[in-house]
């Protein structure tokens, strides 16, 4: 249980990186969304490059004991996945767009997590949908308003309340909370009856 916290913890940290870009004009920074890209390109490089240390060459720090599961042992973490679907959708939408992507993954994910069993179940129990979808939503509408943050939180919920699974491999949520989010924010930005 300690180590669940610690990882929501972590998790939760992600959201930093969102307060980093929000913040930047305010502390002179000089972080455009252009620099901002390919911070979080670096960012991402920087843990694949720990991924692959850990998987191939057998880097074996107490720290991945603690923050990855037991099925993460032999295969690619979370925490990979999550650099890699942040990064994903900074390069590829604008800021009203990624950002709220981003907390519903770095803030929607653990905070589901934290009403739910942590057992693996094909579609998660409605309060945990709910959750997710309400969390989500509050999250995107003042980035996108209300259309568009609904169709983002939809799709954050279905990245993170149904199990995707490929032949044998499950597709962690981490990878698929932005991206869906952000796919379904940007369908309802671009092709939605009601502006946002």
């Amino acid at each position: 249980m300690a180590d669940e916290l610690k990882r929501r913890l972590v998790h939760a940290s992600g959201s930093g990186l969102v307060a980093l870009y929000l913040l930047a004009d305010a502390l002179d920074l000089g972080l455009t969304w252009g620099r901002f890209k390919i911070f979080m390109v670096v960012l991402a490089t920087g843990t694949l490059i720990l991924e692959f240390i850990r998987l191939q060459i057998g880097l074996d720090w107490r720290l991945y004991d603690v923050l990855t599961r037991e099925y993460e042992q032999d295969n690619p973490a979370g925490y990979a996945l999550y650099m890699i679907s942040m990064a994903a959708v900074v390069v590829v939408f604008q800021q009203d767009i990624a950002l709220p992507a981003m907390l519903m993954l770095s803030l929607g994910d653990p905070i589901s997590g934290a009403v739910s069993d942590n057992s693996l179940q094909r579609v998660k129990p409605p309060k945990v949908l709910v959750t997710m979808f309400l969390v989500s939503t509050a999250i995107a509408i003042p980035f996108m308003g209300l259309v568009a943050g609904m169709a983002a939180a939809l799709g954050a919920t279905l990245a993170d309340g149904v199990t995707l699974e490929i032949r044998t491999y499950i597709v962690d949520d981490n990878l698929t909370i932005p991206i869906y989010a952000a796919c379904l924010a940007y369908l309802a930005l671009e092709f939605g009856p009601i502006p946002a």
